[in-house]
């Protein structure tokens, strides 16, 4: 893998991270997330299961570029 697409890789992953943590945020604070009687709605449920799977595929990603950058600076690259 190139430095170019390992930064890249990497860079989503940690961008990925910032992007979801700042809508989980935003999703908790929403009043579409709460019935009136305090328990999740459905959009809530939804947009968290979203979440999770994108921070769980976000830090996939930026642990692939991790590795390409490592593998780049010890010369274990392959061809």
């Amino acid at each position: 893998m190139s430095r170019r697409v390992a930064l890249f890789l990497l860079a989503f992953g940690v961008w990925s991270w910032i992007i979801w943590i700042t809508f989980v945020k935003n999703l908790w604070a929403s009043d579409n997330s709460w019935a009136p009687d305090g328990s999740a709605t459905g959009f809530f449920v939804v947009h968290l299961v979203l979440a999770i799977v994108s921070f769980v595929l976000g830090t996939i990603i930026g642990v692939i570029g991790y590795r390409g950058l490592r593998a780049r600076r010890t010369g274990k690259v392959d061809a």
